[in-house]
This record gives structure tokens, C-alpha cells and sequence, in this order.
């Protein structure tokens, strides 16, 4: 091969690696915006269509040829960003802004159709919020690791970083335990958490449903090849 040749390959290789950059974060701007939507509960509705056009974004660069990151990546990182950041904000609340008027709004009105947790004795405790048994000690608890663990995990899986697939591991399985942990607690206390609300045992395995991605997480992340991630 020619050095002429070499030159010309070199730099319609770096060319298609411009292009699938841009691709990339042309994509990863919709949905970066739609999940931050999404992850602030009431916008929601209007978050999903603007991430589903980064989605369709990526996967139209990837039937052109360029190289952008897998889109199970996509999927599982984003999911696990709009779970952290829909918990975070949440609860977040519930612990150091349970008397403003948007959190007796949104956490009272959330107790009075799902979870009587966040009803019964409303900020009644010392330190406020939640009365519900065991209810505040899994938000202080988790709201100061796990959720924002998970957010910075799920930025890193984004970026293909290795520490971002491990960590992502890591509170993946932590998931798992708030998960089983969170269902006996709910069935414990029955009585108290759904006592008089418009849906009771239903609408908690309706919005539950979305706590299980951890469990749809861990079995490609202990499987896909490391390689993929750099350091």
C-alpha cells in the first residue's frame, strides 16, 4: 500500500469517527433532555416523546454505518438515569422540603391515591414528612447513596467508561435489595399503607413494575464484553 493510500484511509477513517460523534450527540441531546423530563415527574408525558426522537436518532446513524454506542447501552443507561434522578427528586423532597407547598401537593396527593405512607400523619414526625413505619429511614438512607450512585453510574455507562459498568453492577445488585427489602415492608405494614387510598395493592405493583430494572439490567451486565468499555 502507498503512503498516499495509507493517508487517504487514515482520514476517511477519522472522518467516519467525526461523523459518529456527531451522530452520537446529536441523539444523546434529545434524550439527555427528555430524560431530565422524565426524571422530574410531572413533565413526564412531554420528556417521553422528546427522548423516543434521540432514540430514533441513534438508531437511524446506526443503520448508516456509524459507529454509535449499542443502543441496549442506551436503553439500560437512560432508564437507570431517569430511575435515580425520579427518586432522587422524590424523596429529596420528602426529606429536607416537606413543608413547601409543591411537596404537600404532589407527596400528599401521591399518598391519597397510592401509598398511605406518605399520608397517614404527614409531617407529624420530628423531622418531617413520610410518618409511615420504616418509610423515612429508607429515604435518609438511600437518597444520600444509592440513587445518587446510581446517577453517576448510569453517566459513565453512557460514556462506555469501565468504572461506569462496574458501578452500574454494584447498584444494579443494590437495587435488587431495596427491591425485596421495599416489597416486605410494604406488605408489613399493609394496614397503614393502604388503608382508604383510590388504588390500593393494584397501584402499587403499577408504578413497582418500573423498580425492576435492575433485574433486567444484570444479566447483560455480567455478560457483555468488557472490552467495549475504556478506561
Amino acid at each position: 500500500m502507498t503512503a498516499s493510500g495509507s493517508t487517504a484511509e487514515f482520514l476517511g477513517l477519522e472522518e467516519h469517527q467525526e461523523q459518529s460523534r456527531a451522530a452520537q450527540w446529536r441523539a444523546d441531546r434529545w434524550m439527555i433532555a427528555g430524560a431530565a423530563l422524565m426524571g422530574m415527574w410531572v413533565p413526564g408525558i412531554i420528556g417521553l416523546p422528546i427522548f423516543l426522537r434521540g432514540v430514533w436518532l441513534q438508531r437511524h446513524a446506526l443503520h448508516a454505518g456509524l459507529a454509535v454506542r449499542p443502543m441496549i447501552v442506551t436503553l439500560i443507561g437512560y432508564l437507570v438515569l431517569i430511575d435515580g434522578a425520579l427518586n432522587s427528586l422524590g424523596w429529596a423532597l420528602d426529606l429536607v422540603a416537606n413543608h413547601t407547598l409543591i411537596n404537600r401537593v404532589l407527596m400528599v396527593g401521591w399518598g391519597a391515591m397510592f401509598d398511605a405512607g406518605y399520608f397517614w400523619h404527614y409531617n407529624e414526625l420530628w423531622i418531617g414528612g413520610s410518618a409511615g413505619p420504616g418509610e423515612k429511614a429508607w429515604v435518609a438512607g438511600l437518597i444520600l447513596t444509592v440513587f445518587a450512585m446510581r446517577c453517576a453510574a448510569a453517566i459513565g455507562f453512557l460514556q462506555m467508561k469501565r468504572w461506569g459498568h462496574q458501578w452500574m453492577v454494584v447498584t444494579c445488585w443494590m437495587g435488587v435489595v431495596i427491591w425485596i427489602g421495599y416489597v416486605f415492608n410494604m406488605t408489613m405494614y399493609a394496614d397503614v399503607r393502604y388503608a382508604g387510598v383510590v388504588f390500593p395493592v393494584i397501584g402499587w405493583w403499577i408504578y413497582d413494575i418500573f423498580y425492576i430494572t435492575p433485574f433486567l439490567a444484570i444479566p447483560y451486565l455480567h455478560t457483555v464484553n468488557r472490552e467495549i468499555f475504556s478506561d
